[in-house]
């Protein structure tokens, strides 16, 4: 299999890293508009260089990733589907909620997959998760808590052209929720601060936030999400029902350090990287393209998933600059 990669930075170069190491793949065909970094590719995996987009879809590729900045998604996902070539795009679609219905409009009646890269899906723990809800070994779901902590701030121009945590952060929360769950979110009621970095408030954005979801069932999710968590880079889910309660991310490496007398737990070096933490998912969430690509799978996670879980971000959002619940149809209707 042949397949493309557009945009060579750091989750780029990722994803071309794992997929020169996965059997289906055969070849390489990279693109990047700073120079420098598509040759770094082709001479750490044997990668063939593109001069543009255009020229990647032009040469034969099985497939394309796109990891390229966000504002250049819709088009490049768009024009992928125009060549008939399955796609595979990072989060999130575009910069806005309009563009990303627009994308989801213009593929709608494509016979071209695409498939929008949220790892979470691909965890171990994620997927078991997921697996005991459906099979109703919890019971009745009563309550949800998902946790993303980053251990330090991305850059300035980073949060400035992120769209805020809810959007860049959070949403990563808000589609695990759905997916594990089976549920959508009703409603939100948000809050946040800054108590640390002062270019995030200045970007007029937070830090550290809190969201309450309300789902379809009743069920609550509770949200917690902030960029300073010294102790490293935290993800656990807790789903509590009637019958049982289980929890993902609670293993030796978990960034939380016991006050119990006699604790050992965890005893493992914390997780201090997304990379580090979602290896293995990202791994197998290409693999899974892969299998879209050979037309042996769906797409595992849509575009109109991906918006599902912006939309929750959208209502986070507004509910936090309003100090207000918001239903989810609101903002849809906006």
């Amino acid at each position: 299999m042949r397949i493309g990669i557009l945009g060579l930075g750091r989750i780029g170069a990722f994803h071309a890293e794992t997929l020169s190491g996965l059997d289906t793949v055969e070849s390489l065909v990279v693109s990047d508009p700073v120079t420098d970094a598509a040759k770094g590719a082709a001479e750490r995996f044997g990668a063939e260089v593109a001069d543009s987009p255009e020229a990647v879809l032009a040469a034969g590729v099985d497939g394309v990733v796109v990891a390229a900045a966000t504002d250049a998604h819709p088009a490049l996902i768009l024009a992928a589907v125009a060549a008939g070539v399955p796609v595979f795009c990072e989060k999130p679609v575009a910069r806005t909620m309009a563009e990303g219905v627009a994308v989801l409009r213009a593929v709608a009646d494509a016979d071209v997959p695409v498939q929008i890269g949220f790892n979470r899906r691909f965890d171990a723990g994620f997927v078991a998760a997921r697996a005991a809800v459906r099979a109703g070994e919890l019971g009745t779901l009563h309550t949800v808590r998902s946790t993303t902590l980053d251990p330090a701030p991305p850059p300035a121009a980073y949060i400035a052209a992120s769209g805020g945590i809810f959007r860049d952060c959070s949403v990563h929360d808000f589609d695990i929720i759905r997916w594990v769950t089976g549920r959508e979110v009703s409603e939100v009621y948000a809050a946040g601060g800054n108590r640390g970095a002062d270019f995030i408030r200045e970007a007029g954005d937070a830090d550290t936030t809190g969201a309450v979801l309300t789902l379809d069932d009743g069920t609550l999710a509770m949200v917690s999400n902030s960029r300073h968590n010294g102790r490293g880079y935290d993800v656990r889910m807790e789903l509590h029902g009637f019958t049982d309660s289980i929890a993902v991310g609670l293993e030796e490496k978990l960034p939380l350090r016991s006050v119990e007398p006699g604790a050992v737990f965890p005893s493992g070096t914390p997780h201090d990287f997304f990379m580090d933490r979602f290896a293995a998912a990202y791994r197998a969430e290409l693999a899974a393209f892969t299998e879209v690509v050979a037309g042996a799978r769906p797409s595992p996670c849509t575009v109109a998933d991906a918006l599902e879980a912006g939309w929750t971000a959208e209502a986070c959002t507004l509910s936090l600059r309003e100090h207000r619940p918001v239903r989810i149809d609101e903002v849809r209707a906006a």
